[in-house]
């Protein structure tokens, strides 16, 4: 038993400082993500719909299609959905909808959502590390108090270990805390980005209505 309260000590302090890697990790990775999908701001957005807009007056479904996939809008959410608009066109302006609205939760959304349950999956792993710690500690302390109970201890025998366990639960509280606030974040920018994606298929599917119908 004294050997694996030693050995857990180092396993433990290794695993969480992972947690706190991975979940960082996972942020940025999560935020250059959404980075990718979205326009830089407002004004790209807004030059992009309008370029669209023009060759779309001109019924130019092929020049849309290239500019869509060219290397600066091919990995952004809105020209995928605008791709997908033109190769179903035909379908009628309610079942295209859906269908946008279906293909966005499933590439989009899924992805995004995968990705920030490993954040939220170290958040709660951090703490329980910490709590690991701290039964660890406490039972190789009261371990040592029970074999010295008749001679009594020195209390800076039991030192080192009441430290391990009210550290591991600092690390632990440590790292959850600032990747909470992180996720929060993470998830407040997903939610800029399926808004700027709805309102601006909007407007484009308000300009494709009108050209089909002319």
């Amino acid at each position: 038993m004294d050997f694996i309260l030693k050995v857990s000590e180092p396993v433990i302090y290794g695993a969480i400082a992972l947690a706190a890697i991975y979940g960082v990790f996972c942020v940025v990775l999560l935020s250059r993500k959404i980075a990718q999908k979205r326009f830089s701001s407002p004004a790209k957005a807004g030059e992009f719909l309008d370029e669209v807009r023009n060759r779309l007056q001109r019924r130019d479904f092929d020049g849309i299609a290239e500019l869509c996939d060219s290397p600066p809008y091919w990995s952004k959410a809105t020209p995928q959905m605008i791709l997908l608009s033109l190769a179903h066109r035909d379908r009628g302006l309610t079942k295209l909808r859906q269908l946008i609205s279906e293909k966005y939760e499933r590439d989009v959304l899924a992805d995004l959502e995968y990705r920030f349950s490993w954040i939220g999956t170290m958040i709660k792993t951090a703490p329980m590390l910490g709590l690991l710690g701290t039964v660890t500690g406490m039972i190789a302390a009261f371990g040592k108090l029970a074999a010295a109970s008749r001679g009594g201890v020195d209390p800076t025998v039991l030192a080192n270990d009441i430290s391990f366990a009210l550290l591991t639960t600092a690390y632990g509280l440590m790292i959850a805390i600032p990747l909470t606030v992180l996720g929060a974040a993470v998830q407040v920018k997903k939610g800029k980005l399926t808004d700027s994606v709805q309102e601006q298929m909007s407007e484009f599917l308000y300009d494709l209505e009108k050209v089909m119908q002319s």
